[in-house]
């Protein structure tokens, strides 16, 4: 039992955090708790860990939007490429490669902080977006599938489209839900998820679900700009420190 009480508390205090940083900006759960778990854990316990409370905050976030049939619409080929990464890929988090995922996981988490810091001014053209939507979707799967991350290219890419601020919240949440599905997916596909991970990823939900209205609640006091300054540098650090742990 002492042994089994700084485990729950990392757990907890993980996606408290990890669902405040959701409810503030609409995004970095599972970022968020890829990064922190990761420093305990092995990435692909960290991933099994992670699929209930993603799927559900993303879920709620998704439908919530306005207009999901257009966005489906606009947005299937990323969707598939999505998916069909993540399967390609993650015979990686799910394999023996400890450190490399490891690496992999820090490599993907600083990028994502280091291009957040840099804020670029990113326009994809429609007439680009048939074939730059399903090959950012294929880059995004095989990053998901290879670190647990769901971020680097989708957030970019979806940034890029000129999307209205509800829409672009929405179009975030159709993609984290499709990348956590094929996610468990790939674990199940690879005999990475079991009974026992599915059982503590739903009792993550309560913490994450706590973050959420808290981060809420704070979204209306804190100044954007600070938060996604320290958001970003934030993983930029922990990105960092991974990646060193899994190269030494």
């Amino acid at each position: 039992m002492t042994d089994l009480l700084p485990h729950i508390m990392l757990i907890t205090g993980t996606f408290i955090l990890a669902g405040l940083v959701k409810g503030v900006t609409g995004l970095g759960l599972p970022t968020v708790s890829m990064g922190l778990l990761g420093l305990a854990m092995s990435p692909v316990q960290a991933a099994a860990l992670l699929l209930v409370p993603s799927l559900v905050t993303n879920l709620w976030q998704l439908f919530t939007g306005p207009r999901f049939g257009a966005l489906l619409r606009r947005l299937w080929g990323m969707m598939l490429g999505v998916v069909v990464g993540t399967l390609a890929g993650s015979g990686l988090i799910a394999g023996t490669a400890g450190h490399a995922t490891t690496a992999a996981l820090g490599g993907a988490l600083a990028l994502y902080g280091g291009v957040g810091l840099r804020k670029p001014r990113l326009r994809v053209p429609a007439a680009a977006e048939p074939w730059a939507g399903p090959l950012a979707g294929v880059v995004t799967g095989l990053v998901t599938g290879a670190t647990g991350v769901f971020v680097v290219p989708a957030v970019p890419y979806l940034g890029s489209l000129a999307l209205e601020r509800d829409d672009l919240v929405q179009a975030l949440g159709l993609s984290f839900t499709i990348s956590t599905l094929a996610l468990a997916a790939g674990l199940a596909w690879h005999g990475a998820l079991h009974m026992g991970a599915t059982g503590a990823s739903l009792l993550a939900l309560v913490p994450a679900l706590a973050g959420m209205v808290l981060g809420g609640w704070l979204r209306a006091r804190v100044r954007p700009e600070t938060f996604r300054l320290g958001f970003f540098a934030g993983l930029l650090v922990l990105g960092g420190e991974l990646l060193l742990r899994g190269l030494t």
